[in-house]
């Protein structure tokens, strides 16, 4: 760990992949603002993008983890705006979700990733937890508590199989396994465990980031999407009472649980082109040359390079389109779930999910090709649009998509329920 004087402040400093400890960040001292509404919420994440925006080079170029940054997030109540309103919350529009995490993604697509798994989870407690379970872990998030994130394993056959164990004992269970892409676990309050018993049914145990034997390692090295600490988690005869345990059942019936993990990756995906298209466009006008060919000027005013843009643009509109389109299916399968409007749901977060991955990918290729060799230079660190691109879109094959799109139009073939879906 090391220090930095941020406006007259110390601001502690952590590096990913690193040996040094990492100690559980304390407990929210007030209350997180509540955000009453969608405009409030995309006004918020406005604010907020522009203040992350200014660090996001410098955290991916020097490795360091954005621990002040999602305490300022946290806090600015955004983390709790798909509480439903019965329990104090927002509870907002899928598509104004969609909207606010593509708004800070593109400013900082690891500080949005870090969200991911809080807002999945949350979607859970509403769909599986008990009512008093909801009242307690509810109120959690609306005062500002962050969930982290312990679900995958590395050495598992597959995602969907897990070897992380419970077993009951009194009024606690006991937890023992070993997790990794734990995005949002080292900066967790609470850390929600999938775990199974000895049926085969599975849990979300919430732990206490604190807790004796759960042990979060930040050996994340990825070459993209670095600063989400997305690293490991040890778990070693973790106890945790029964009340803050939560049965996964969400996907044994038509919910929108999977599309509602989906959407959020998929918003990630667009705010990261969105970030690469507003650097090339910038990029052209102030540094690129015009190529010797066009006879023109300016790189801003190559008839080819206006064309591509043109043609970025089109494609950026129509996956944000397709986002927006998604979360009003899944604002649908919540009010009236039935297999219909969660099939529906589904198959239209699957279309942005394909654009959303494709845009993003290509505008972070075009980004070099348009602003030309120089734009390649360290100092711009613009290879971090491509990077963080090239890493988050595989977080589920989108070549699977089309299959599901095109078996449900030709054969009427449901898609298949779970997170990835």
């Amino acid at each position: 760990m090391s220090e930095k004087i941020e406006d007259g402040k110390v601001a502690s400093r952590h590096r990913v992949n690193s040996s040094e400890p990492f100690e559980p960040r304390p407990r929210p001292g007030v209350p997180a603002h509540t955000i009453r509404d969608d405009a409030e919420a995309i006004t918020v994440a406005q604010r907020l993008a522009a203040e992350f925006a200014g660090g996001a080079s410098e955290r991916d170029r020097e490795g360091w983890i954005p621990v002040d940054e999602v305490d300022v997030y946290s806090q600015s109540g955004l983390w709790g705006i798909t509480v439903p309103r019965a329990y104090g919350g927002a509870d907002v529009s899928y598509a104004t979700l969609a909207e606010v995490i593509r708004t800070i993604a593109a400013a900082d697509s690891s500080i949005a990733q870090i969200t991911q798994n809080h807002l999945a989870l949350v979607s859970h407690i509403a769909l599986d937890a008990s009512e008093s379970q909801k009242k307690h872990l509810f109120e959690l998030v609306l005062k500002g508590y962050r969930f982290g994130n312990a679900f995958s394993e590395r050495n598992s056959r597959n995602v969907a199989a897990f070897e992380t164990r419970l077993v009951e004992q009194g009024d606690d269970v006991v937890v023992n396994g070993q997790k990794f892409y734990t995005t949002g676990a080292l900066l967790a309050h609470i850390v929600p465990i999938v775990a199974v018993n000895a049926d085969g049914e599975g849990f979300l145990v919430f732990a206490d980031r604190d807790v004796p034997g759960l042990t979060v390692v930040n050996d994340w090295s990825s070459f993209g999407q670095r600063v989400t600490a997305s690293g490991s988690i040890l778990i070693d005869n973790v106890k945790v009472p029964k009340s803050r345990v939560v049965p996964v059942k969400a996907f044994d019936r038509p919910t929108a649980a999977g599309p509602i993990s989906q959407i959020i990756q998929a918003a990630i995906d667009a705010g990261i082109a969105k970030g690469a298209l507003d650097e090339t466009v910038a990029f052209l006008r102030t540094k690129s040359r015009p190529w010797i060919d066009s006879g023109k000027d300016t790189a801003a005013e190559d008839p080819f390079t206006i064309a591509t843009i043109g043609n970025l643009v089109i494609r950026l509109h129509a996956a944000e389109a397709l986002l927006d389109r998604a979360g009003r299916r899944i604002d649908t399968a919540l009010r009236e779930p039935g297999e219909d409007t969660v099939n529906a749901a589904v198959l239209a977060t699957s279309e942005a999910k394909v654009l959303t991955t494709e845009i993003a990918i290509e505008a972070t290729n075009r980004l070099f090709e348009l602003a030309g060799t120089r734009s390649t230079l360290a100092e711009h660190n613009l290879d971090r649009y491509w990077r963080n691109a090239r890493v988050h879109t595989l977080h589920d094959p989108v070549r699977w998509k089309y299959f599901h799109v095109g078996n449900y139009t030709l054969n009427g073939v449901s898609p298949p329920r779970y997170p990835w879906n």
